[in-house]
């Protein structure tokens, strides 16, 4: 296997952010929700939804348009992944590891989040991945049980996912 990443994002979060936990290890956690160009378009299909349907009746309109616009919001809330480390395991969306069962981290700009998910990309690794989060962190696993090499997750704050997984391990 190639190297994970040819590029780093140095850190633009201050070392100290986040609150240590008792024990030393610093928690983290991230909730992967669209930017506003998402919450727009949800926001934008409830209103011509409404719009459409309000030549027919404006009560059955407004009611469907407001159903719409909630139920967007609702399934763009719920169907974001978590990213999380607390209680000494690695959360991503719905896989869960144990901190000590992971390797080296790496965290990606844009462009070697970019590299990771097209030419470098092992089919067996895990991936959480949101279009709309372009950096990440590649994580690789020294678990000699598990066929995935390595775990590519997105993440807003890729500095600050690894400083929590380097935390996490060393306590």
């Amino acid at each position: 296997m190639t190297d994970p990443a040819d590029r780093s994002t140095p850190s633009s979060t201050p070392a100290s952010a986040g609150a240590p936990r008792a024990g030393g290890a610093t928690p983290y956690r991230e909730r992967l929700v669209p930017g506003v160009g998402g919450w727009a378009a949800a926001l934008g299909f409830a209103l011509v939804l409404g719009i459409a349907l309000w030549p027919a009746s404006h009560a059955i309109a407004l009611g469907v348009g407001a159903l719409a616009a909630v139920a967007g919001v609702a399934g763009l809330w719920w169907t974001s992944p978590v990213v999380a480390v607390a209680d000494g395991e690695l959360r991503a969306g719905r896989a869960h590891i144990p901190v000590s069962l992971l390797g080296q981290v790496t965290t990606l700009d844009a462009e070697a989040m970019r590299v990771q998910l097209g030419p470098r990309l092992d089919a067996r690794a895990y991936v959480c991945l949101r279009a709309w989060a372009r950096t990440g962190v590649h994580v690789a696993l020294d678990d000699p049980q598990d066929p995935t090499p390595y775990w590519l997750v997105s993440t807003r704050h890729p500095q600050r996912l690894a400083d929590a997984i380097r935390a996490a391990r060393a306590s």
